[in-house]
Order: C-alpha cells, then structure tokens, then sequence
C-alpha cells in the first residue's frame, strides 16, 4: 500500500525519520503542501520563499537520484493531503513532528481521518519531554539547558536510503516556478544568491568549511567583522540538516567553542519548548505589564514612522545599526550579535514595539522561525517568560568598538569605507560624516532616558 510523507521544515535525505521509516515500509510519495492559509499572519516571508524555491528544487533532485519523485500542492494542508490520500489510495501518512500552533492544529485534524504516524526529527530531544522534578515544564533557559545535556546523548543519526520505492503511479503536481517563490518585479535577491548556496548538499558543506572554526566560536562568534559564526541556521531552520547530524560530528570536542555553539543548538529546543507552552509567543507579551507600555505607534505617529522606516533601510546614523539593518537586505541574514544591537536599538532607542520588529525579520531573514525569532525578540524586549531586563540598554555604538565591527561596517556601509577607526564606529561624533550619510535620529543618552522614563510609567500603574 502507498503512503504519503509529509515534508514541511525537513527538507533532506538523511536523518529525516518519516522519510527513513517510510522507505523501510514499502513505496511512498513524498508531498511538500505550499499552505499559506494554515499560517495567516505567519506565512512565509519574501527571504524565506526564496529560500524555500532552491530547497525544494534541490530535494526534488535528490529524491530523483533515489528513484522517487517530489509532488507538490498548494492550499490548506490537511484538504490538499486528505485530497492527494484520496487520489493515491493512501491510508498512512508519516510525518515530523511540527510545533507551530498551526501545525499542532492540522495535525489533529489528519489524525481523525487518516493513520497519522508522526516522528520526531528536528530537535535534539523531543519537545516537551523535558520536564521538572515536578513533572512541569521548564521556562527559564539555564535550568532547561543543564536538563537537556543531562539526558544526552541524543538519539542517533539515521542514514539516507539507498534506494527509495515508487509507487505504481504518480499523481499530478504542481510546478514549482508556478507558485511564484522568487522575486521578479523587482528581483531583490541578487545578494542572496552570491551569499547562499541552498540544500542539503550545501548545509553539510557549509559545516564541512566552519569545523575548523568551531573550537573558537566561544571567543570569535560576537565579532561580526571576523565571521566565524557557522551560518547554518537557515539550513537548520529548513532541515536540509538536522541538529542530530551536528551534535554527533562534534561530540567529542573538549572545546569551549563546541560547548557554547551546542548551547545555541539547545537554545532551539528551549524555543520550541516555550511555544508548546506559549502558542501565541510571536504576538502576545508573556509579561503583561508591558501591555501597558507607551510604545511610540508607526501606524499612526509619522515621527515613530519615519524612525522605523529609517531602521529597516539602515539610515539611522548608527554604523553598527545600518551595517546590520543593510546585510539583512542583501542577505536575508544577520550576524547573531548584530541582530541583539539592532533589535535593542528598535525597542530601547526607537520606543517601537517588539512586534514590529519581529515582523519585519519575518519577512526579510531566510532563517525566520516562530519560535525562535519570538523568543529572541521576547528576550530583547524583557517581555518574555525568560529574558533580559528591559533597563539594560545596549549602548550600539560602544558595542562596535567593542566587538570590533569597523570591517563589518565599512562592507555594508559603503558611504563609511574610507572612515579609519576609531572613527567609523560614530563618525558624526568625531566630525567625520560623510555628506551622503545621516545623521543620528536619536541621541544614545536621550533615547536611553527615555526608555526609562517609559518603563516607569508602566511599573507605576
């Protein structure tokens, strides 16, 4: 009997369970649904669906070497699936498991018409498996961390098939250039293509290049200028490689590089971890004292509009700040210390609501995922179940000179590529600003009083 596996951020051969334990049960089809529906407000982004164009189309040729093919549809996932069951005679349907309250959603609707067999395969360990002394589950990341490397090692890596079983048939699919993934009018992904390359042979090269890097990640992962981050969260956050794969290529390390970098990794699990608990993370404060917070509205105040478009294009006469703001555009990625200044600097210096924010890396960074773009944005913000005290202001300027950004700056600030340090960190302060080049909209000592003067309002009432 044919069965049907349903890929969605598990886009690989190797170490996929469903597809693993798929193949040993005989011939499958392999469906990606296209669901913009399911997701609302969180469908896919511009940076993600030209992400998600090259995964597929790699995919596609990897299962074909295999012997199998790729089916694609588009619509609300469970009608597209039980539709394609219908067509195909299938009765079984293996699946990832997918923690995203859409997802959570569809899958229990699968279930009461369809033998739903899920697997877990993104995560080091199960989400949610990791429980208290009390049986509860944890909120704060320290705890859950030192849980998690208590119950190590995780389990193992599954190889690819050699060979995958066709049906006797295939039903229609659709065409991938149908579903217009890319950018046309105009195409503004030029800096991606020269940044990335996309699918699961290009994720096990990319952690092929950074391990020899990755014994220094402790000390050289918060200086943007030298780039020895492994840049494989988007890769993670599609699945062309699983967080399995990487832990057991580096088990053995003894480094301070290997053990900060695995807390990252059990960062994603701590991440799905606070969306089974907390569905709606991405758009609701888990401290609800900041429901009152005096955010200043882009939607109706033009001075808070002007500021937040001057964000996101770069243009806010903070180097650091710009360089970022710029890279993401051209990249659809972000140096991981730069993106805790920029987002700072949104909520702290800008009085912008978080949300904003994480809507805007929703739709510009490949590696958007619901639960970890909340909960870093939750984290900045001081808003969340676990996070950084909203007083704690970064100081972005001091922060370049301190982590060494002038490189990184005069890369993605090229109106500053002649500017020698010390001065390129704050060239208006030293009389050094081009013409070309704003000048800041907000003072750093000005904006930090008036953040605090915003927290008080709330912790008065």
């Amino acid at each position: 009997m044919t069965q049907l596996v349903w890929l969605r951020r598990d886009l690989r051969l190797a170490d996929n369970p469903a597809l693993y334990h798929a193949a040993k049960a005989g011939p499958f089809i392999a469906v990606y649904v296209l669901d913009d529906e399911s997701p609302k407000h969180h469908a896919y982004g511009g940076a993600s669906r030209w992400w998600l164009h090259h995964s597929l189309t790699s995919l596609a040729k990897s299962l074909e070497a295999k012997g199998s093919r790729l089916i694609l549809r588009r619509g609300e996932a469970v009608a597209e699936l039980t539709k394609l069951a219908a067509e195909t005679g299938a009765t079984t349907i293996h699946a990832n498991c997918h923690y995203e309250p859409w997802w959570l959603n569809a899958k229990r609707k699968l279930a009461k018409s369809l033998d739903l067999r899920l697997h877990h395969g993104n995560y080091l360990m199960v989400p949610g498996s990791i429980t208290t002394g009390t049986g509860g589950q944890y909120k704060i990341y320290t705890p859950f961390s030192r849980a998690v490397r208590a119950e190590f090692p995780p389990r193992d890596e599954l190889p690819a098939p050699e060979s995958l079983a066709a049906p006797a048939s295939w039903p229609a699919s659709d065409a991938l250039a149908s579903w217009n993934l890319l950018p046309s009018k105009p195409d503004w992904a030029g800096g991606m293509r020269d940044f990335w390359q996309v699918g699961e042979d290009a994720a096990h090269a990319r952690l092929e290049a950074w391990e020899a890097d990755v014994d220094g990640y402790d000390d050289k992962r918060n200086l943007p200028s030298v780039d020895k981050v492994s840049r494989l969260s988007p890769h993670l956050h599609f699945g062309e490689i699983s967080p399995i794969q990487i832990w057991h290529r580096f088990k053995d390390r003894q480094s301070e590089g290997w053990r900060t970098y695995e807390g990252e990794l059990i960062w994603r699990d701590y991440s799905q971890n606070a969306i089974l608990q907390f569905p709606a993370y991405a758009t609701q404060n888990y401290r609800a004292d900041f429901d009152r917070f005096p955010w200043r509205d882009p939607a109706n105040d033009p001075a808070a509009a002007r500021d937040f478009k001057a964000w996101k294009e770069g243009r806010t006469g903070y180097p650091i700040v710009d360089a970022g703001m710029r890279q993401l555009w051209q990249t659809g990625w972000m140096h991981n210390r730069v993106r805790m200044i920029t987002a700072s600097f949104l909520i702290k210096h800008l009085l912008i609501d978080w949300r904003e924010g994480e809507k805007w890396f929703w739709d510009t960074l490949c590696d958007a995922d619901y639960a970890s773009n909340a909960t870093n944005w939750q984290w900045t913000a001081g808003t969340g179940v676990d996070s950084n005290m909203f007083s704690r202001i970064m100081a972005p300027l001091s922060q370049s000179e301190k982590f060494d950004a002038a490189r990184y700056i005069r890369t993605y600030v090229p109106e500053l590529k002649g500017i020698d340090e010390p001065y390129v960190h704050d060239p208006e302060e030293f009389g050094r600003r081009p013409a070309g080049y704003p000048r800041k909209i907000v003072p750093h000592k000005a904006a930090r009083e008036r953040a605090l003067a915003a927290l008080k309002t709330i912790k008065q009432g």
